[in-house]
């Protein structure tokens, strides 16, 4: 592992452009974990009363009222997007290629990136963010950022030594779009409800026009940096990164991930996979 390190720093530096390719397990190695203690810290109240083990089924529940659906969704977006993560894996990723000509393609959204203090005009989420609401119909490509209504979901529920003493929020704060009336919705990309506003739409054009100068698949000398991508949607990330490499005899593929880090055949030549820890292995290249 020492010398692949070494091989993925060598490759960063020497790098002119460097594309980051991040999933879920780059946050799940920040401290952002769905299960377990933080999911008892928060929600096992939800968990005794339906027998949810993990956030994802309780945020897939088909709760009998807005009340407690807003309860458990406000939790989730609070801790998620509003809270820091545990550990420095992202500060340390900014560290490594803040002097570098960068570009970052996420499916997360939690907004990580931005509160390590990554450049917005050089991120890329793909699958909407915790932080904004819309139309559940849609009526109309608008997001409403949520900060204010979720803190005060959050505070609802609490008594004043801080514990969760409700499992609903009172009806007045149930949100509703001011256009149609109907209750809003997380932009989160789940169906072909999902809303792609102005923003998503500059991001992606920032995406392709980034990928265009660089002549990532013409001969640009670049680094397809991929931390912690799964199989759930590869075709956003990971198939376009191999392809993209397979095309550019000058660019390199660098995966890190704890027990999927693989490349095609038709790249291993160009390709570093370290299967392992991304906050250790960012923590070691620091």
């Amino acid at each position: 592992m020492t010398e692949k390190i070494s091989e993925l720093k060598k490759a960063l530096f020497s790098a002119d452009s460097v594309i980051v390719g991040a999933g879920a397990g780059l946050s799940t190695s920040a401290g952002f974990t769905y299960s377990g203690a933080r999911f008892e810290k928060y929600f096992s109240d939800f968990a005794k009363k339906y027998g949810f083990t993990d956030m994802y089924s309780g945020g897939f529940y088909p709760y009998k009222s807005l009340e407690e659906h807003w309860a458990y969704w406000s939790r989730y977006i609070m801790i998620n997007r509003y809270m820091n993560p545990a550990k420095n894996v992202y500060d340390d990723l900014l560290n490594l290629v803040r002097d570098k000509d960068y570009f970052v393609i996420t499916t997360n959204v939690d907004h990580c990136f931005q509160k390590a203090g990554f450049d917005k005009k050089r991120l890329y989420y793909t699958q909407g963010d915790y932080g904004l609401f819309q139309c559940s119909k849609p009526c109309h490509q608008k997001t409403y950022d949520n900060e204010k209504q979720i803190r005060s979901m959050w505070e609802s529920q609490k008594d004043e030594n801080d514990n969760f003493i409700k499992m609903q929020i009172p009806t007045e704060l149930i949100p509703h779009c001011p256009v149609c009336g109907k209750p809003m919705s997380m932009n989160l990309r789940a169906d072909d409800s999902f809303v792609q506003d102005d923003g998503w739409y500059e991001a992606a054009e920032r995406y392709e026009n980034f990928l265009r100068t660089r002549r990532v698949e013409s001969d640009g000398k670049v680094l397809f940096l991929e931390l912690g991508v799964g199989g759930n949607t590869p075709g956003i990330i990971k198939y376009p990164f191999w392809q993209m490499t397979l095309k550019n005899s000058n660019a390199t593929y660098a995966c890190v991930n704890y027990g999927e880090a693989i490349a095609p055949r038709e790249i291993a030549d160009r390709a570093i996979c370290i299967n392992g820890d991304i906050g250790e292995i960012l923590g070691k290249m620091v």
